[in-house]
């Protein structure tokens, strides 16, 4: 990491750190005393806490980077988004792919109740675990014996969810990469499948289980494309921390849940059958740099994570000048040995959370992987 990089992720890693235990903090208040009682309302409430966090990396993307979205769809999709359960698959093209999905949803006011499949160990990382732990996230063991049962019970956890949820699934079950592609194709051309040439061949076990599971309540599937433009570098955490911009195109398609077939072998193959249209879509794509023919729609750029993050930078600003008027804490080489080691820990916190978002086994949303020849449960 470079020493600009560094100059911005220490700040940056103070206030999302102090910020995260103060929200964390809220949600186990409010998991205690209003859960037991009502657990629609704490739903709502913990929607809005869980919001004053997550718009933080959003504010990153839009206000730091100044990545660009831009979104496609028909305008009936486009007047739903955010007002209706949805469950969302898409192909995986970088490490901020999720967080494209959090910008989408905090454009459509659901981004407190985005939701994920994660691995079981993620649920105890301070912050981020605790905040999605507190948010009905569903954490997996990587075993399908003990995995089918968490699965079933997670979604059907959220048949009584108050306010419309996003339910993310990369079926792909890792990012694409050359190397990854050009397995795929060995093994479809070894299976007699067609050979994909832009994405990856979807693991599709916990795709069935979530439509098996949710077909009652969740009305909609949103099959979502994500492609960069060829003149436009690819987007990572780091280069998002080092406010390098970027655009990313994203097409939204929208398909009844009711419309998928009633069997587990027919969701399937409708799921692997729905990738290889995309692959020829996104090969059109590549060669007119849009996609050809879809209406596109301005998500503009709010200003609303631009106030959060004002907001606990001066309360946090206001606490440490107080803190430090009454500890004296700089009076001393204890005390500035101490400041010193608490900026190198952030420091490395959040290199930690940047490897944790280019790791292909933490990918927050990234959700099975299902080796193509073995039908075995795997969490990426």
């Amino acid at each position: 990491m470079g020493i600009p990089a560094a100059i911005v992720i220490v700040p940056i890693g103070i206030i999302f750190i102090l910020s995260g235990l103060v929200v964390n903090l809220i949600q186990a208040f409010f998991f205690v005393l209003v859960r037991p009682v009502s657990k629609s309302m704490y739903r709502r409430i913990n929607k809005v806490v869980a919001e004053l966090l997550w718009l933080e990396p959003v504010w990153l993307f839009d206000w730091w980077a100044g990545i660009k979205v831009d979104l496609y769809t028909d305008l009936e999709t486009f007047q739903l988004m955010g007002k209706e359960h949805a469950l969302l698959i898409c192909n995986h093209r970088s490490d901020i792919d999720w967080l494209v999905g959090w910008v989408l949803a905090q454009r459509s006011g659901c981004l407190g109740s985005a939701l994920a499949v994660m691995k079981k160990s993620l649920q105890f990382l301070p912050i981020i675990g605790w905040s999605m732990w507190f948010s009905d996230y569903v954490f997996l063991e990587r075993n399908w014996a003990k995995d089918e049962n968490t699965l079933k019970s997670g979604f059907q956890r959220l048949e009584d969810f108050p306010q419309p949820f996003w339910l993310g699934l990369f079926v792909e079950g890792t990012r694409f990469t050359q190397a990854k592609l050009l397995a795929a194709q060995e093994y479809a051309a070894s299976a007699g499948l067609p050979v994909p040439r832009n994405v990856l061949i979807p693991r599709t076990k916990g795709f069935v289980s979530a439509v098996s599971n949710m077909r009652s309540f969740v009305p909609a599937i949103y099959d979502i494309t994500i492609a960069i433009p060829k003149n436009q570098p690819a987007p990572t955490m780091l280069r998002l921390f080092r406010g390098q911009s970027s655009v990313v195109s994203v097409h939204i398609k929208r398909h009844l849940m009711q419309e998928l077939p009633e069997t587990d072998n027919g969701i399937s193959q409708w799921c692997k059958d729905l990738f290889v249209d995309k692959d020829g879509f996104l090969d059109k794509y590549f060669a007119t740099e849009t996609f050809v023919y879809q209406e596109f729609h301005d998500i503009g750029r709010p200003k609303k994570s631009f106030f959060v993050i004002m907001i606990w930078s001066c309360l946090f600003v206001v606490c440490a000048i107080k803190f430090f008027q009454w500890s004296s804490l700089f009076s001393s080489w204890q005390g500035i040995a101490c400041s010193a080691a608490f900026l190198v820990f952030v420091t490395i916190v959040m290199q930690i959370l940047i490897l944790f978002t280019q790791s292909e086994h933490s990918t927050p949303g990234n959700v099975i992987q299902q080796d193509p020849r073995e039908d075995k449960l795997l969490l990426n």
